[in-house]
């Protein structure tokens, strides 16, 4: 991958509030996080030979995620309630990503998961596209899916609850 283009990913990620993102051509793969002082952080595969000046600094996004949470849930749940007070009992799969989610690999395909639908963890449950890259939403739990909380086609932020899996 040229070093122009990751540029222009670094660009991308400072100027969007995408906390992480992640692009694969071929072999090759780059994966951006935003470290909780706005720096971007680039840890490509190691195909690339391009080293990050501070790759320790690549999990604090993990910790810095939760600040986010309320106003994505918020907007998803109707805004003006309690996140939690209308979301089902159960493990909650959220949005990895800013991007549209579909519930189906084609709009002619049938919708990966339905209500009801025993999953193991691991199993596809939608996608979400972003900058034309089609990204998988995994079940990172075994059990039921008890509310799918997003329609296919539908704008997705960050941290978005999708799914709850009971």
């Amino acid at each position: 991958m040229d070093l122009r283009k990751i540029k222009k990913l670094i660009d991308l990620l400072e100027e969007s509030n995408l906390a992480e993102i992640e692009i694969k051509e071929g072999e090759e793969s780059v994966r951006l996080s935003r470290i909780p002082h706005g720096v971007a952080v680039a840890a490509p595969a190691a195909a690339l030979e391009v080293r990050s000046p501070a790759p320790v600094a690549a999990p604090a996004p993990a910790a810095a995620a939760p600040m986010p949470m309320s106003s994505p849930v918020e907007a998803a749940t109707g805004g003006s309630a309690k996140a939690g007070a209308e979301l089902p009992p159960g493990h909650v799969v959220r949005a990895p990503m800013v991007g549209t989610y579909y519930g189906s690999p084609a709009p002619d395909k049938p919708a990966f998961v339905a209500v009801g639908q025993a999953v193991k963890a691991g199993e596809t449950l939608g996608i979400i596209e972003a900058m034309k890259m089609f990204n998988p939403i995994e079940a990172d739990v075994a059990g039921t899916v008890v509310a799918i909380l997003c329609e296919s086609g539908q704008p997705i932020e960050f941290d978005q609850p999708l799914f709850v899996i009971g």
